[in-house]
């Protein structure tokens, strides 16, 4: 067998020759045959006692066929590891024409996007920002509001009121079809209020949609599912069909609803409730803050870091790998978010390689524990016993669909350990910003 690699550096591509030669594939063929003999089942013939001569009559194609193909993968893959060869995905086989009838030697060319060797840029050369939310009394309010609704009493009465919300059907005026339902909160608008209350069910009322709102996009959006741009865009007059009224009386607050919201004894008092919401609050955004920079943090790495890709290979390779899903006019349409993903890919194989970064089986196992936790509000008190118990609900959960889960834990515990890695390489810097601010800033 002899194996030989012409590369073109400046495309990054290259051929790979293979040349077979009988010797390489005989006796592979020849135990195949003997090991077919030994199960084949012909008319006339005892179970094993086919001869080998008819298996080779009968079989002898299709079993070369199959051992070349073994051998060319494994010799490929070999050569490839052996020479340290980075290639982008798979050879990808060039047409031949063989001739497995009469032929004793045989050549095959496989077509490799090449990947060269890249440098991460240098500690501290990357830059981000990232937002410090700090609170203001109209998203407390909200919150307020949210526990209200969650927590307190809702009846339906005849006629609404400023503080009630309106549950329907919106749809542009005109259009066919019964709408989105949405419960649209009466204290949020804030022009022509008044045309909002008095309002009873069976009413249909007719507005303009981003007029009512003041222009605020994300307020739409909170209600009424659109999504960014339909919200930004939902200009002219739409169609509430009120269906009934909602009203919510606020709960006491007492130790009942201090509980419910934060588990048993959390907060006792009504100052350390109001404290225990704000801390939350900050939480949740310090937590969306982090998340944020970690993707600007891929996006900039990914704009900071050279790597040259072997374009028209890799769009050749994303039809080829995605047949029947993909075509070229796909490919070449999306091809910037395609090429930024493997830039992304390449980046965070370099950072695992390079730091050594494991992902060890408790690790896994831990995280699945906390999502369990996680579904009754992390406030579940476990005994050891219960915690054993489920370890192995866990563990049965990681092999079901081949290890599937596994596999997706696996890669999404590693994505965080190589953003960890790389966040100590760049220069963070906060930027004050109200809650509103954010929220606006980061719609959609």
């Amino acid at each position: 067998m002899t194996i030989t690699l012409n590369r073109n550096e400046e495309q990054l591509t290259g051929l790979l020759n293979v040349h077979l030669e009988e010797a390489d594939y005989r006796d592979a063929v020849e135990q195949q045959i003997k090991e077919t003999s030994k199960k084949a089942q012909f008319k006339g013939f005892r179970p094993g006692k086919v001869p080998a001569g008819l298996v080779r009559k009968m079989y002898g194609k299709g079993i070369l066929a199959d051992e070349i193909n073994r051998l060319l993968g494994r010799s490929v893959d070999e050569h490839l590891k052996t020479n340290n060869v980075k290639i982008l995905g798979e050879p990808l086989p060039l047409p031949s024409d063989v001739d497995f009838d009469t032929a004793k030697e045989f050549d095959f060319q496989f077509e490799l996007g090449l990947l060269p060797d890249f440098e991460l840029p240098a500690d501290k050369q990357v830059e981000l920002k990232r937002p410090a939310v700090t609170l203001d009394d109209a998203t407390l309010a909200e919150t307020h509001e949210q526990i209200t609704r969650q927590y307190g009493e809702t009846t339906n009465p005849e006629v609404s009121e400023a503080s009630d919300y309106l549950f329907g059907k919106l749809k542009k005026a005109g259009a066919e079809g019964e709408g989105q339902t949405v419960l649209l909160p009466i204290n949020k608008v804030t022009s022509g209020q008044e045309r909002f209350v008095g309002v009873k069910a069976g009413d249909t009322l007719t507005f303009d949609l981003s007029e009512a709102f003041g222009n605020d996009a994300g307020a739409i959006r909170s209600f009424s599912g659109l999504s960014k741009e339909e919200a930004s865009g939902a200009t002219g007059d739409y169609e509430l069909e009120v269906e009934k009224v909602n009203r919510t009386a606020a709960p006491e607050d007492n130790q009942e609803l201090f509980d419910k919201v934060f588990g048993p004894e959390a907060v006792t008092s009504k100052e350390e409730f109001d404290a225990k919401v704000r801390e939350t609050v900050l939480e949740n955004y310090t937590r969306e803050s982090d998340n944020l920079v970690n993707r600007r943090l891929i996006d900039a790495m990914i704009d900071a870091t050279p790597i040259q890709i072997p374009t028209e290979f890799f769009k050749k390779w994303l039809v080829r790998a995605n047949e029947g899903k993909l075509d070229a006019a796909t490919v070449e349409q999306h091809y910037s978010d395609y090429e930024r993903e493997l830039k992304w890919s390449l980046i965070r194989n370099k950072v695992v390689e390079d730091t050594n970064l494991r992902v060890e089986r408790d690790e896994i196992r831990d995280r699945v524990l906390d999502k369990i936790l996680g579904q009754f509000g992390g406030s579940m008190q476990m005994t050891d016993e219960m915690r054993q118990g489920m370890a192995g609900f866990a563990d049965n959960y990681l092999k079901q669909d081949n290890g599937k889960h596994y596999v997706e834990e696996y890669e999404a515990i590693l994505a965080e350990k190589v953003v960890e890695a790389l966040r100590g390489k760049v220069v963070v810097t906060d930027e004050p910003v109200t809650a509103a601010e954010f929220r606006n800033q980061n719609e959609g």
